[in-house]
């Protein structure tokens, strides 16, 4: 990775993060649930003992998510948690499920599968209700699946733990709630970075943010702030100067020129518009 700076580089002109006033907490996947459950603590802090919507729409079997989370939030202050599943899309216009809503000081998106989530809930009435609740200043949550589904684009599938090859990628549109990025999850893990590269050489304009387990980003306003054990990886292609996405053969390794690499781990905070640590951008921790 290089942090050259070419000449003339200059900041997107789109505007990265969130739509309006709320907070959202993307986390890696495999967040601590018995111990100092920091991050969890931080939903409890966001919520300020107010009602929790668990949506559990991304697994396949459901079964036992909403009793682990409500057994590891019970004593954080978080005594009201309902649960949220949709097994098909016809369900998003029942008033029950809708009713679940009422009250709610935050929503969680637990792990699975994001294709479930956006295909099942996306342009539904469920999905306004979790965009209310955010624009309305509360919280929404996400955990491996639930991370990437936040995104404008999310990454579905591609290879772990080798080089990235041109082709084998899939993406598909999110929920939105953070623009201009996109995110991967189990990062570290599961050896994630060579399809992140690949996922920014299609789309230079995203930022492509990889979080490891048991930690998360925390994006308020135009800016976000690491919590958790692991790291933060943010992959800036803005300034790439060559790359073989579009000339090389499906199966040939992806080559890319001049790749911004920035690393942050807890206490962390990072510039969604300037695309920079905060320290570096000239703000204020």
């Amino acid at each position: 990775m290089s942090d050259h700076k070419p000449a003339g580089r200059k900041t997107p002109s789109s505007k990265a993060g969130p739509s309006k006033a709320g907070t959202l907490i993307i986390i890696g996947g495999h967040e601590d649930k018995e111990g100092e459950r920091l991050i969890l603590r931080e939903v409890a802090r966001c919520l300020q003992g107010g009602k929790l919507v668990l949506a559990t729409v991304a697994s396949h079997e459901p079964e036992g998510y909403a009793d682990a989370y409500r057994k590891a939030l019970a004593d954080l202050g978080v005594t009201e948690v309902v649960e949220l599943y949709v097994q098909d899309r016809s369900e998003t216009l029942d008033p029950a499920k809708l009713a679940l809503f009422d009250g709610a000081a935050g929503v969680f998106f637990s792990g699975g599968d994001q294709l479930r989530i956006s295909s099942q809930i996306g342009d539904t009435p469920i999905e306004r209700r979790v965009r209310d609740i955010f624009t309305a200043g509360g919280l929404v949550a996400g955990t491996s699946a639930g991370a990437s589904v936040m995104s404008d684009t999310m990454l579905v599938k591609g290879s772990s733990r080798e080089s990235y090859r041109i082709g084998d990628l899939h993406m598909a549109p999110g929920i939105g709630l953070v623009r201009d990025v996109i995110i991967d999850q189990h990062f570290a893990e599961r050896g994630r970075i060579g399809r992140l590269l690949g996922a920014v050489a299609h789309n230079p304009r995203v930022l492509g943010i990889g979080i490891d387990e048991d930690t998360a980003i925390v994006v308020e306003g135009d800016r976000f702030s690491v919590i958790g054990s692991g790291a933060v990886y943010a992959v800036d292609g803005a300034g790439i100067t060559h790359s073989n996405i579009a000339e090389a053969r499906p199966e040939r390794a992806l080559s890319l020129y001049d790749v911004r690499l920035h690393v942050l781990s807890a206490g962390d905070a990072f510039d969604l518009d300037e695309r920079r640590p905060l320290e570096l951008a000239g703000h204020d921790d």
